[in-house]
């Protein structure tokens, strides 16, 4: 086991210290981008000006065939933008796939002071990011990169939420987690093709009563991983995430699954079509109703000590704690977003 001083330790020589803390970011949606299309790329500049973070895409979803031409559209698109706070991120191949090693070296060296995170998909344990933590180190010492970059593990087997923990306390460059449906239900042999959300089989039947017909409640298949998830996040100072909705014409099953995974302790989701954009703003940033109750909060308590009365309801230091998550977060998406800033009235 590493000792506590050494794990702050850059671990290659030249490379940037590690973060001890991460950068204070908005990232409500991931929104993913097929570099290998030229017309995609092309919409990219205007794009980053409304979203949070724009996520090249490598992996899954990539035909065998466009592998190389995605990895060159994706150095070519972050080159050729000027991103402001938004984030850029990229979705290398699995680290069992014969691309990850050229998507790695190709990218830092062209674009490794303007990446901020690496989404490694399909990790099993600690000892994928302990691979790449030390890959990325010595590829920052020598391109001179002058910030880390972050690892953003996705979970996608079941072996990599049994070492959910494990992964989370792994590297001081962890950024955060995302649930990836789709793989997860193979890996677990789950009945589903559905790309995350609920299914109609999934349910409880309410208990027998009179001659009517008895309540059905569709339940949640990704409830138990989400929070398992936001918990090893939480405990080790790293966001969490929802992945993918992949119903594009089921708006309203989407903005369902986002909030209630926002509800649970998520930052943000997956964004796969435009549609899905406007659908995480709203829901990943807090209703304005609930930041002026929390601010009132705030208000009527400035040190979080004793309790109040709001309204008719008792607050003490816990709702305190809570309410300053709320503020805290629009403070952020205000900073950003000029819609919001202004109905939060901050």
């Amino acid at each position: 086991m590493k000792l506590p001083r050494n794990v702050y330790k850059p671990l290659a020589i030249g490379a940037p210290e590690p973060y001890r803390d991460l950068p204070v970011r908005l990232e409500r949606m991931i929104h993913f981008v097929p570099p290998h299309m030229e017309k995609v790329r092309a919409k990219v500049p205007d794009l980053a000006k409304s979203v949070d973070v724009v996520l090249g895409n490598l992996e899954d979803a990539i035909p065998l065939d466009a592998k190389e031409a995605a990895r060159a559209g994706f150095i070519e698109m972050v080159q050729a933008t000027d991103f402001g706070t938004t984030g850029v991120w990229a979705r290398v191949n699995a680290l069992n796939s014969p691309w990850i090693l050229d998507d790695l070296m190709q990218i830092v060296a062209a674009i490794g002071n303007k990446l901020d995170v690496i989404m490694l998909p399909k990790v099993e344990g600690a000892w994928d990011i302990h691979y790449l933590d030390q890959l990325l180190a010595q590829l920052e010492a020598r391109h001179q990169v002058r910030k880390p970059i972050l690892i953003h593990a996705i979970l996608e087997t079941a072996e990599g939420v049994k070492n959910v923990d494990d992964i989370a306390a792994a590297s001081p460059r962890m950024h955060g987690m995302s649930l990836g449906p789709a793989d997860l239900a193979a890996s677990r042999a789950m009945k589903t093709t559905r790309v995350g959300g609920g299914h109609p089989d999934y349910k409880v039947v309410a208990d027998p009563g009179g001659e009517g017909p008895r309540a059905v409640y569709q339940q949640d298949l990704w409830h138990y991983t989400i929070a398992k998830m936001v918990d090893a996040c939480a405990a080790n100072g790293l966001k969490a995430f929802y992945g993918p909705f992949g119903d594009f014409s089921d708006p309203v099953a989407c903005e369902t699954q986002f909030r209630n995974a926002f509800l649970m302790g998520c930052a943000g989701a997956w964004t796969l079509h435009p549609s899905q954009i406007d659908i995480a703003k709203r829901v990943f940033s807090p209703d304005p109703g609930e930041v002026a109750f929390a601010a009132r909060i705030l208000a009527a308590m400035p040190d979080g000590s004793g309790a109040v009365m709001i309204d008719g309801k008792m607050q003490d230091d816990a709702t305190w704690k809570q309410a300053k998550v709320i503020v805290d977060l629009a403070r952020i998406v205000a900073s950003k977003d000029p819609d919001f800033a202004a109905r939060y009235a901050i």
